[in-house]
């Protein structure tokens, strides 16, 4: 297994005011893995075009690398809105729960999504007695993966805490009408996250639609954001990337 020291750099924690037993951490693409250029060097994509061998170490590494309980419960994320539920019994350490968000209220079960301009959103319970991992891109968040999420909880709305991990910045993501009109055919307030850039082009605030469709459900409790992929060397980002790109993991748990 490769195990190589980890830089402050390589790795971040979200800043929220989560409960002592509940991590998260996001894992960059400078941690010490063995991908090849482009994907160099910490991929943990396994359906981007990557040496599955490779993807296969780095994921065999992270446990110890980032000092995990657990091997994370790896999604195949598919920009819809269906969730899993995942406790500590069977350990599925492959894809093979189809899900873009994923719920646990067991000890030492680490959530995880995999991103690369999408949106990671990592929520937990005020008093750490359930968590979700959720991946939202424009489709995700129409399709309502949050909505669908945030209704799996058991907790009240008012008290769940939600951080907005690194994600394609509004300056950085332009879209077309298309998906504009997706969100205020809907949603009138979603215009706010839309600034016009040339004809039938917009830039897009992905923090801000979402930041809407949490207040909508009552939830107060939202952190994070200001990050952009696109420009910051620490995240891989499919659309600087021209579309040949790796995955960065966003992770939660609860410790036991």
């Amino acid at each position: 297994m490769m195990v190589q020291s980890v830089t402050a750099d390589s790795w971040l924690r979200p800043a929220w005011p989560a409960p002592a037993r509940v991590r998260g951490v996001v894992a960059t693409r400078l941690l010490p893995g063995v991908s090849q250029p482009p994907f160099e060097a910490f991929n943990l994509g396994a359906h981007c075009g990557d040496d599955p061998t490779a993807v296969t170490m780095n994921r065999d590494a992270i446990v110890a690398l980032l000092g995990l309980p657990a091997a994370p419960r790896w999604l195949r994320q598919v920009h819809g809105d269906d969730v899993a539920v995942f406790d500590e019994r069977a350990h599925i350490s492959a894809e093979t729960e189809v899900a873009d968000g994923a719920i646990t209220r067991s000890g030492n079960v680490v959530l995880c999504v995999l991103t690369a301009d999408c949106l990671p959103l990592l929520v937990c319970a005020d008093d750490g007695s359930e968590v979700a991992a959720i991946h939202a891109g424009w489709r995700g968040l129409a399709a309502g993966v949050i909505e669908r999420t945030i209704a799996a909880l058991h907790t009240p709305h008012g008290r769940l805490l939600v951080w907005l991990g690194p994600a394609i910045g509004p300056a950085s993501y332009e879209v077309g009408d298309e998906v504009r009109e997706t969100f205020v055919s809907s949603e009138a307030s979603a215009r706010s996250a839309f600034v016009a850039t040339r004809p039938g082009h917009w830039r897009c605030d992905l923090y801000g639609l979402a930041r809407l469709r949490l207040a909508a459900l009552g939830v107060d409790g939202v952190y994070g954001g200001g990050f952009d992929t696109a420009t910051d060397d620490r995240f891989y980002s499919h659309r600087a990337s021209g579309g040949r790109s790796g995955r960065f993991a966003s992770l939660v748990w609860i410790e036991a």
